[in-house]
């Protein structure tokens, strides 16, 4: 699996809302009312990144969740990852 080019990454950063390049990942910070819901958004992550076999980083403080995608086979994003954010913008 080949990792996008910066320009292909950018196009595509374009329709997704408040997603970044940092580096070689994608990263979204998402706040919610509560740790329980924060939690729970986790939860929804978790079975969607099993479904796919493509697993982010996700980083918990209180009610606010950072999620990173990168996939380090190919050294960088990928279409998966695109694929992963897209269907986690559909959970909240």
């Amino acid at each position: 699996m080949e990792h996008l080019s910066i320009k292909d990454i950018h196009d595509r950063l374009e329709q997704l809302n408040g997603w970044e390049m940092t580096g070689d990942e994608l990263v979204k910070e998402f706040s919610f009312e509560n740790f329980k819901d924060a939690i729970k958004f986790v939860n929804q992550v978790g079975e969607e990144a099993q479904r796919n076999a493509h697993y982010p980083r996700i980083l918990i403080n209180e009610d606010i969740v950072t999620i990173i995608l990168t996939t380090p086979e190919a050294n960088g994003v990928t279409h998966d990852d695109f694929k992963l954010a897209r269907a986690i913008e559909q959970m909240v």
